[in-house]
C-alpha cells in the first residue's frame, strides 16, 4: 500500500495518466459520433494505425506539425467516407466492413513504411511537439497542445450534440432514421458527415503517438488502443463527458501498473500488471453497461422510404 501512496503523490504520475489518456480521448470521441448516428465503426484501430503513419510522414518529409495532424485527420476521413460508403450507401455489415478497414488501413500503413524505408533498422525520429510549459496548471503545463486539443473537444462535442440542430440531427438518425426522414433529414448525409468526422479523430488519435508521445512510427505502436476505445463508448453510455472520464480511468490503471512492475519489491509475475487495467476496465465496463442506453439504430442499415 506504501508503494501505491507514493506513486499517487507523485505528479509525474499524473502527467503520464493524462498523456495516456489523450490518444483514448480523440479516439472515443470518434467512435461516439459514429455510433450516435447509428454506425458501428470498427475500423478504428486501423484508422489509428494510419493516422499515426501518415502524419508522421508527412513531418519526416518537412511539413509542420500541425499539417502533420491534419494529414492524419484527412486520412481517418478517408477511410472514414470508405466505411460510410460500404454501410450507409450499401448497407453492408458494419462489422465486417469495419474489420475489412482494420486490416486495409494496417497493411497499407505497414505497406508504406516498408517502401519508405527500405533499408532502416531503426525507425526514423522527428522532432515532436513540446510540452506547454508556458502554462501556470500543473500536470496540464508538462502535456503538448495536443492533449489541451482532447480536453476541449469534449465539451465541443457535448455542446455540438445537444445544443444545435446538427447534433439534433445526428442522434435523430442514430436513433429513428425513419422519423429523422420524415422530417427532412437525410439520413445518408447525416450518417456519412458523422462517420467521416468521427475517423478523423480516430486518425488524430493516431497520429498524437508520432507527433506528441513518441517521436517516431513503429509496427503494433496501437498496441489495442482502437478496441479500448469502442469499449469506453459503452462506459460512457454515448456521453463525452463520461468518455473524458473512462479514457482517464483506463489511463489510471495503465500507469499504476506501470510503476507498480517498476517497484522495487513488487512480486508479482508481470503479466498480472499488464492484465490489470483491463479487468479492472472490464470490471467497470459490466457494473456500467447493465444500464446503458444505447442508439436504438445503432448497426441497423436504413434504406430511404423503408418501414
Amino acid at each position: 500500500m506504501s508503494d501505491i501512496a507514493d506513486i499517487l503523490s507523485n505528479g509525474s504520475f499524473w502527467v503520464a495518466v493524462l498523456r495516456i489518456a489523450t490518444p483514448l480521448i480523440f479516439g472515443t470521441l470518434g467512435v461516439l459520433l459514429c455510433e450516435r448516428a447509428g454506425v458501428l465503426n470498427l475500423g478504428i484501430e486501423g484508422i489509428m494505425v494510419a493516422g499515426a503513419f501518415a502524419g508522421w510522414l508527412a513531418v519526416y518529409a518537412g511539413a509542420p506539425l500541425w499539417v502533420g495532424v491534419g494529414v492524419a485527420a484527412l486520412t481517418g476521413a478517408v477511410f472514414g467516407l470508405l466505411h460510410a460508403f460500404l454501410t450507409v450507401g450499401l448497407a453492408l455489415s458494419q462489422h465486417v466492413s469495419g474489420l475489412g478497414i482494420t486490416l486495409l488501413a494496417t497493411a497499407l500503413s505497414y505497406y508504406g513504411y516498408r517502401v519508405s524505408f527500405p533499408k532502416v533498422s531503426t525507425p526514423p525520429t522527428v522532432t515532436p511537439f513540446a510540452p506547454m510549459d508556458w502554462l501556470p496548471i500543473p500536470v496540464l503545463n508538462a502535456q503538448t497542445a495536443l492533449t489541451l486539443l482532447a480536453l476541449l473537444l469534449v465539451p465541443l462535442i457535448a455542446w455540438l450534440l445537444y445544443r444545435t440542430p446538427l447534433g439534433l440531427a445526428v442522434r435523430m438518425v442514430g436513433e429513428n432514421p425513419q422519423a429523422a426522414e420524415g422530417q427532412g433529414v437525410s439520413v445518408a448525409a447525416t450518417r456519412t458527415g458523422a462517420i467521416v468526422a468521427g475517423s478523423a479523430l480516430m486518425g488524430v488519435a493516431g497520429s498524437f503517438l508520432t507527433l506528441s508521445a513518441f517521436n517516431a512510427f513503429f509496427f503494433n505502436m496501437i498496441n489495442g488502443r482502437g478496441w479500448i476505445c469502442v469499449a469506453l463508448v459503452v462506459f460512457a453510455s454515448w456521453r463525452p463527458g463520461k468518455a473524458l472520464l473512462g479514457a482517464l480511468l483506463f489511463a489510471f490503471f495503465d500507469a499504476l501498473q506501470l510503476r507498480l512492475q517498476q517497484s522495487g519489491d513488487a512480486v508479482l509475475p508481470y503479466q498480472i500488471y499488464l492484465m490489470l487495467p483491463y479487468l479492472l476496465s472490464i470490471l467497470a465496463l459490466v457494473l456500467v453497461a447493465r444500464k446503458a442506453s444505447y442508439p436504438q439504430a445503432l448497426m441497423k442499415p436504413y434504406r430511404k422510404g423503408e418501414r
